[in-house]
Order: structure tokens, then C-alpha cells, then sequence
């Protein structure tokens, strides 16, 4: 059975692309172009790794994990994919226990292996 892959991105080029990308090496993706409902969405779909982007409409990444960690998905392995290239933002991050933090412009073959080491951690 493949791996289920949430992503969280509100660029439609960069989602629609990546999800592209992920689904032909055979995770089974499904995407969210904000963080509306997303506790909900997770429960549903049931993930088993969270790509999230942090800089997202109405409510941003950073709010995203901190629910994540209040909910019985504390320990959903996640990818933040960013344009936050900043040390604060990546250390904020890593404190929310995010362990693989990948800034933008990024290539694919990265997104891959951030996934193949989550993955392999939990």
C-alpha cells in the first residue's frame, strides 16, 4: 500500500507540480491550498507524512503545527517546504518538532528524500 502525503501549499503551480511529482513515484497525495479544516482533513484522510508550506492564507504554517501538536496527530512526521529562509523561522520550526525544514526554490529529489527519512524515523 502506498504512503499517504498531505500537502499544505497555496501556490497552485508549486502544489498541482509536487503532488505531479509525488503521485508518479507512487505516495498517494492529497492537497489543501490553505489551512482551513485541517485537523479535520487530516483525520479523514489519515496521512502518514505532511508536506506544509508555512506561508499560507488565513492561517499560516506555523499555526497549523501548533494545532498539530495539541491533537492526537502530535507525531505525524512533517516537511515544512518554505520560502522562510530566515534562522528564526527554521529554528521556530525545529522547536515545533519539525525535523526536516527545506527552503525554496527546492528541487524534487530533496522533497524525496526529506520524505524517505521521515518515513524511516517513525
Amino acid at each position: 500500500m502506498s504512503k499517504r502525503i498531505l500537502l499544505v501549499e497555496d501556490n497552485e503551480i508549486h502544489r498541482l507540480f509536487t503532488q505531479d511529482f509525488l503521485e508518479s513515484q507512487g505516495y498517494q497525495v492529497l492537497s489543501l491550498c490553505d489551512g482551513i479544516d485541517f485537523l479535520e482533513t487530516v483525520t479523514e484522510f489519515q496521512p502518514d507524512l505532511l508536506i506544509l508550506d508555512l506561508r499560507l492564507p488565513q492561517v499560516d504554517g506555523f499555526t497549523l503545527l501548533q494545532e498539530l501538536q495539541q491533537s492526537q496527530w502530535h507525531a505525524l512526521p512533517v516537511v515544512v517546504v518554505t520560502a522562510y529562509a530566515f534562522y528564526r523561522e527554521k529554528q521556530r520550526a525545529l522547536r515545533m518538532g519539525v525535523r526536516s525544514y527545506l527552503t525554496k526554490p527546492i528541487k524534487l529529489e530533496a522533497i524525496i528524500q526529506a520524505i524517505e527519512v521521515e518515513l524511516s524515523l517513525n
